[in-house]
């Protein structure tokens, strides 16, 4: 999970650090930050324990920012943003959340996104955005290239945002907000949590039910150790965040999404409502529209390794007579189905579910099948 940091750099420390020391966490370089990666207890019982009960997880180095429109007009900010991504943004209800991608003008990915319209009276025609750690640098500069006049990039940096995630994560958030507790899948609310003024989302990237949550700086450690005192809730570190979205079959950028591929080639096409499939208008149109009319030349499916070698990514794919058809882009053991699980790209004509393929692990081809994902079932509460 340990990206590696520029080494000029002193890595930088979320608001949480200090209580992940305290925890007896193994930190490691992420992202140009000191993450935790796993407490005491190790990756598979912190896994589990998100699967069974309730995981918090510290995504304070993820990228907070609002784009807002001077003259406090939805439409205003949602056309600049949609010349931007492939959601729609015009018809987003206020506190509704919408995952997309930035896209190059090619349809490659530059980095996906969460975006939500401002619902907060006296914030008409403000847009929340939460952008990957370690593309935000690139993702601001990127789109405040590219706003017109009258809309600006507010970057807010002094946030904190953790992730309470599992099947008890809506009972523990009941005890301290019911109204945040009362939220459906991707609708977002401002309330107070224990004394702390929050913006909640019900979101999260493990397939479990759960929400994330952004506060100020200097409340977050008061509202980490809260949320810890309820005995339904650990820490999790980024190596169980893993094998959470593997399982899940969500994308993580740089692996599974990049400026190589596209939407439809990652099986994102349902993060493309139909409004902006038909009128296109953002970058890589041309190509997103091609791509959903005839199809892409190769797609991103799950693997399922015979055995219980892992396929890592980098892995080669081939048919079983040898052909080489693809890559894996992240793969692992998915502790929840008990053995190895992957995904990657392979060529449209491998790609249905139960072609027999083959993992090509040190020069040794290894039988594998294409698999349906999620490996592990949503359980995100519609």
């Amino acid at each position: 999970m340990a990206e590696p940091a520029n080494s000029d750099q002193p890595l930088l420390k979320t608001p949480l650090h200090d209580a992940h020391v305290a925890l007896g966490a193994r930190m490691v370089p992420f992202a140009g930050y000191d993450m935790p990666v796993q407490y005491p207890t190790g990756i598979l019982t912190e896994h589990n324990w998100t699967r069974e009960h309730a995981g918090l997880f510290d995504v304070s180095h993820m990228g907070q920012a609002f784009l807002v429109a001077e003259d406090k007009n939805h439409e205003t900010v949602a056309r600049a943003l949609e010349a931007l991504i492939p959601a729609d943004v015009l018809n987003l209800k206020p506190n509704q959340q919408r995952y997309s991608q930035l896209l190059a003008d090619d349809g490659g990915i530059l980095d996906d996104l969460m975006v939500t319209r401002v619902g907060a009276p006296g914030h008409e025609g403000w847009l929340y955005l939460v952008v990957n750690a370690s593309m935000k640098e690139q993702d601001y500069a990127h789109i405040q290239a590219r706003l017109p006049k009258g809309v600006s990039l507010n970057r807010k940096d002094g946030l904190g945002l953790m992730a309470l995630q599992g099947p008890s994560a809506e009972a523990v958030l009941a005890k301290l907000s019911p109204e945040a507790a009362g939220l459906s899948f991707m609708i977002s609310a401002d309330v107070e949590i224990d004394g702390v003024w929050c913006h909640v989302s019900r979101s999260g990237y493990t397939g479990e039910d759960g929400f994330e949550i952004s506060c100020k700086a200097e409340d977050a450690a008061k509202l980490w150790n809260r949320l810890l005192s309820d005995p339904e809730v650990k820490p999790i570190g980024l190596g169980a965040r893993d094998s959470l979205r593997l399982e899940a079959g969500l994308c993580l950028y740089g692996h599974d999404i990049d400026t190589t591929t596209s939407p439809i080639e990652a099986g994102l096409i349902w993060s493309i409502q139909k409004r902006r499939r038909e009128e296109g208008g953002f970058p890589g149109a041309e190509r997103v529209q091609r791509e959903i009319k005839d199809g892409p030349a190769r797609v991103r499916v799950g693997i399922r390794p015979e055995g219980r070698a892992p396929a890592r990514e980098g892995t080669v794919i081939t048919t079983p007579d040898g052909r080489e058809v693809g890559v894996v882009t992240s793969g692992g053991f998915g502790p929840t189905v008990n053995g190895p699980v992957a995904m990657g790209y392979v060529a449209r004509d491998v790609s249905s579910v139960g072609t027999d393929l083959h993992l090509v692990v040190r020069g040794k081809p290894l039988p594998a099948k294409v698999a349906a994902m999620p490996f592990a079932p949503h359980r995100y509460k519609r």
